[in-house]
């Protein structure tokens, strides 16, 4: 769609960097759509995207070992085995037939199905990443602000 706003920038160890529009999310096949996130978490709405349909589109290279998740709205930033998330995480884009809201975390929100309670190892709460409008794939871990001890957890999640 012309004139459409890139909500998410996909870069890095992939074979086809890509910059996606809503538009361009809805599109990407039906097997990796999710349209009522609510089935997999009731605590959740909306209509999402399989991680794997996004990787489908940008073709991972070889070397690419880590997803790093970047939002720029908060300068948060988590970076997470890419193997252990590619069939768990996903992109909530949509709510009633809306672009995602900031105030639900959009435009993208990354939510990993089955993650494990905060700080319990690199897949946790805290990687489930709102305002994402870029992800990175490299052979190293990239960026990661996320808290490291109980006091910093505390303080991130009086924030939400």
């Amino acid at each position: 769609m012309v004139g459409e706003q890139v909500i998410l920038r996909v870069e890095g160890e992939v074979a086809t960097p890509r910059r996606l529009t809503r538009e361009d999310l809805k599109t990407i096949e039906d097997r990796f759509q999710i349209a009522d996130v609510s089935q997999i978490d009731p605590q959740r709405q909306g209509r999402a995207v399989m991680l794997e349909g996004v990787l489908d589109l940008v073709q991972p290279q070889p070397a690419a070992r880590y997803l790093t998740l970047h939002a720029s709205a908060d300068d948060f930033h988590a970076s997470i085995p890419l193997d252990q998330v590619r069939q768990l995480g996903l992109f909530i884009y949509e709510r009633n037939g809306q672009p995602l809201d900031v105030s639900a975390g959009g435009p993208l929100r990354f939510y990993i199905r089955d993650f494990a309670a905060c700080h319990s190892g690199e897949i946790d709460e805290c990687a489930n990443v709102k305002f994402v409008d870029r992800i990175e794939l490299s052979s190293e871990k990239g960026l990661d602000t996320r808290p490291v001890d109980d006091q910093d957890h505390e303080a991130l999640h009086q924030q939400q």
